[in-house]
C-alpha cells in the first residue's frame, strides 16, 4: 500500500485528539463566550486578553488568550507577537 499512497499514508494522524482536562474546560468555555457574544467573540476575547495583561494579570491574560486561539487562531497568534514585542 504504501508505494501506491506513499509512505506518509501508513503514518498516525497529526492530530491524535489528545486531550487534557484542560483543553476540554477551555473547550467549554470558548463555547460559552461564542454563545453569548456570537461572531465578535474572537474580537471580545482579545480584549479581555489585552485587559489582563495590561492589569498584569497574566493567568487570566494566558486564558482569554486560549480562548481567543480556539475562536480564530491568527488573531490570537497576532495578539502574541505583539506583547512579546511589548515585554
Amino acid at each position: 500500500m504504501d508505494h501506491v499512497l506513499g509512505r506518509a499514508a501508513l503514518l498516525p494522524a497529526a492530530n491524535d485528539n489528545v486531550r487534557t482536562p484542560n483543553d476540554d474546560r477551555m473547550l467549554r468555555a470558548a463555547l460559552h463566550h461564542f454563545a453569548a457574544h456570537g461572531l465578535g467573540a474572537a474580537e471580545a476575547a482579545r480584549e479581555n486578553a489585552e485587559t489582563a495583561f495590561f492589569a498584569g494579570d497574566r493567568e487570566q491574560y494566558r486564558w482569554w488568550l486560549g480562548i481567543c486561539r480556539m475562536l480564530d487562531r491568527r488573531m490570537a497568534d497576532a495578539v502574541r507577537v505583539r506583547r512579546e514585542a511589548a515585554q
